[in-house]
């Protein structure tokens, strides 16, 4: 990169970025940055800046990522332990104590990064509000001018290795496992809110208790510094805390904040008169000219500071003594030894020049500014005699008109002592008694015009003071517009901080709408695409969602959603239903049990907790699985299996006749009866087994219909041996995947003699 001799480059490169991202980078540390922009030309393998910044001109991306580089996110949690032990320790029981219960806690950190930080103080925060029973309400900012660094950290996702910073009480506590990392909890992201925010140029919060703004002053030249300070010092409350990083200080605010840490750099706010004014709609001063990629206007240089020493020196030795006084005499500034020429006046405390001025030097000073005044050119005076320490000796001064100030004009009146060639020897020798004579008659008149000039200059004091009272007035006036005019300013400021939170808080809450609508969206989906019935339902039991299957099964309508489930009657036989989901609530263990509906088809019920992202149960969820096909296939083999065994170990003739009443199996004995093979018996009616004449199906369908059982029913039936008496006795059979069937049993009772033709 170029050196500091060759700036240009670094120029275009900051108006390029300001065009495209709105951030000026001319006050950030510089080496920072040209370290920055020398890593990017080397992984372009780009040798000279002003190649580089063609490519940048002409490669949006690499405008991106150069934006991208400069923007510092190196951070961590609890980066610097024994601090966050110190604000839990320290400053929280103080602020705490000032609060009252309904008064919210307002943090705010700066910098924020990717989030590290500013969670970091909400787990501190909350800890300790738990710990101490306090509700009051939790407001925590956290900005920072990286878009993209601002949404990752309201995301809260980061990567596994923060166990390494993060203790495992807290992990379990604030953050919950994601895609093999973790995630804040909720508890700990609605405390926290995220915004863009531009610390240079942007209005701050108001009414701060703590501004946590560490390792962020580091990379700022220290202009900006300047500026930032009194920032933070409006921002916070009075006795509100400032926390710096280990390199950092308030630099030349040492008015604004007192020392309440040394060790961890943690200041208070002193209660000063504000002497800062912000201009929040106004940016950084741009640089002008080709190298001026540096302020350097607003840093007095060496040689600058040793002329003003040079001047003090030399004025001290050899300037004459003076005053600087306005257009009412009164003085502003003393310059030099005055003792000679005025003494403060008994009585009340007056600056005003002519009543400090000593005997003789009245008149004529005032006659001098008056002129001056009037002319606009400087006045010298020669030989006016004065009294000082019992004696008279001559002065002379000088009044000169200075330049107009921002309340009027203002003279400078420069004393000094008169220089007077000595008589002539022969000159005393001429002087003669009526010479005596002559003066002494020149004094009287000197004393009456003392005296006349005297009661003119008292009427002039008595207009004076009138003036004065007057200006007195008009400055108290003054005073009070200045008060009211610094009040609306501040209440500006106010609305300025308060409109930024609101800004801040309404893009927050227009993020999170996003993020519910797909998240809702997302949910819709799944539920229509999945094929099971599926009911959530809240803590009192109330339908919360279904899926459409859930409505088919269950006899469920859009307007359930809100009812309790045991206020409808779902389609399925499940008496306790209400018990069972109670259980589960209290033991939050998960329910299953095969039910059938009123059609008799089987569903598996599945009960399981409804569990929050912060592991809180907030209902019941209830799945039901189509089990029909493989309940009832499983059991109809099983069942056919066992009611052939059944049959093959029986030595009384046995059959099953189906609701048709056809044979569906029968016995070795049943076979032997009526001398057919199993294979010749299934399939047939019982009429053409046995006959129609005896009205065996009619007795057998009035059976079913009532108890279901006959008993010992004789008829005499034409059997391949011959006609016999026969005692039959049935049972209804309900298999699990049939209609209802018979089993009967036949024994004969009394063999014919006749045999059959």
């Amino acid at each position: 990169p170029e050196g500091p001799t060759q700036p240009h480059p670094l120029s275009r490169i900051f108006s390029v970025l300001r065009s495209t991202t709105g951030v000026d980078f001319t006050l950030y540390k510089h080496t920072t940055i040209r370290r920055r922009i020398a890593r990017r030309m080397a992984l372009h393998k780009i040798e000279r800046v002003e190649q580089y910044v063609e490519f940048l001109e002409h490669n949006p991306q690499e405008m991106k990522a150069l934006y991208q580089e400069i923007l510092i996110k190196v951070t961590s949690f609890f980066r610097d332990p024994e601090l966050f032990q110190a604000l839990k320790e320290e400053i929280l029981p103080d602020i705490f104590s000032r609060l009252s219960a309904d008064s919210p806690i307002r943090i705010w950190v700066p910098g924020c990064a990717t989030g590290e930080e500013a969670y970091s103080v909400g787990m501190v925060l909350l800890e300790y509000a738990a710990e101490n029973k306090i509700i009051s309400p939790i407001q925590l900012f956290a900005t920072d001018v990286n878009d993209e660094a601002v949404e990752r950290a309201r995301a809260g996702i980061y990567v596994e290795n923060i166990s390494l910073d993060v203790s495992p009480e807290r992990l379990r506590r604030f953050f919950v496992k994601h895609d093999g990392g973790y995630q804040v909890s909720k508890t700990l992201r609605d405390v926290c809110i995220f915004a863009r925010q531009n610390l240079a140029k942007d209005p701050p919060f108001s009414k701060l208790d703590l501004i946590s703004c560490r390792n962020v002053l580091i990379y700022l030249e220290p202009v900006l510094q300047k500026r930032i300070i009194p920032m933070f010092h409006y921002a916070l409350k009075p006795q509100g805390y400032l926390m710096l990083g280990d390199s950092e200080t308030i630099g030349g605010f040492p008015d604004m904040f007192d020392l309440a840490d040394k060790r961890h750099k943690i200041y208070t706010r002193r209660q000063i008169v504000a002497s800062h004014r912000f201009d929040f709609e106004a940016g950084l001063l741009e640089p002008k000219g080709e190298g001026a990629h540096r302020l350097t206007a607003v840093e007095e240089t060496p040689a600058a500071d040793i002329q003003k020493e040079v001047d003090r020196v030399v004025l001290g030795l050899y300037g004459p003594p003076g005053v600087v006084v306005n257009e009412n005499l009164d003085v502003i500034q003393f310059r030099g030894k005055t003792s000679p020429y005025l003494e403060p006046a008994p009585g009340k405390a007056s600056l005003n020049l002519l009543k400090m001025i000593r005997e003789g030097l009245l008149l004529e000073v005032r006659n001098a500014v008056q002129k001056v005044r009037r002319t606009g050119e400087p006045v010298h005076q020669k030989n006016v005699p004065t009294k000082h320490n019992h004696s008279f000796r001559n002065v002379d001064f000088d009044v000169l008109p200075l330049q107009p100030g921002t309340k009027g004009r203002n003279f400078l009146i420069l004393f000094q002592e008169s220089v007077e060639p000595p008589a002539p020897p022969h000159a005393k020798d001429k002087r003669t008694k009526a010479a005596e004579g002559q003066v002494e008659q020149l004094k009287q008149e000197v004393v009456a015009t003392r005296q006349y000039l005297q009661s003119i200059i008292e009427e002039q004091e008595a207009t004076n003071e009138e003036l004065q009272s007057a200006n007195e007035e008009i400055l108290s006036s003054n005073e009070e517009l200045q008060s009211i005019n610094e009040e609306f300013e501040t209440a500006k400021e106010e609305l300025q901080s308060t409109n930024e939170e609101l800004t801040t808080v309404n893009e927050e809450l227009q993020t999170r709408n996003s993020e519910l609508s797909q998240t809702n969206d997302d949910l819709n989906n799944l539920l229509s695409s999945v094929n099971i019935a599926i009911v959530m339902l809240d803590n009192e039991l109330r339908v919360r969602r279904f899926t459409p299957m859930a409505r088919r099964i269950l006899n469920l309508i859009p307007t359930d959603i809100g009812r309790p489930i045991t206020d409808l009657h779902p389609a399925i036989r499940v008496p306790d239903l209400a018990p069972m989901i109670g259980e589960v609530l209290e033991s939050m263990t998960v329910k299953e049990r095969d039910v059938p509906d009123q059609d008799g088809r089987w569903f598996s019920l599945s009960i399981r907790p409804y569990r929050t992202s912060d592991n809180r149960v907030d209902g019941a969820v209830l799945v039901l699985v189509d089990i029909d096909a493989i309940k009832r296939g499983g059991d109809h083999n099983a069942y056919r299996d066992f009611l052939a065994a059944a049959l093959d170990m029986s030595a009384e003739p046995l059959a099953v006749l189906d609701h048709e009443f056809r044979f569906r199996q029968a016995n070795p004995a049943f076979c032997d009866l009526f001398r057919l093979r199993s294979e010749q018996a299934e399939g047939r009616s019982i009429e053409q087994l046995i006959g129609t004449d005896h009205g065996l199906r009619e007795t057998l369908e009035r059976a079913i219909r009532g108890d279901g059982q006959v008993r010992e029913l004789q008829l005499e039936i034409d059997m391949p041996s011959g006609r016999h008496g026969v005692a039959v006795s049935a049972r209804a059979l309900r298999p699990p995947a049939d209609r209802e069937m018979l089993l009967i049993s036949m024994k004969t009772a009394q063999l014919q003699s006749e045999p059959r033709p």
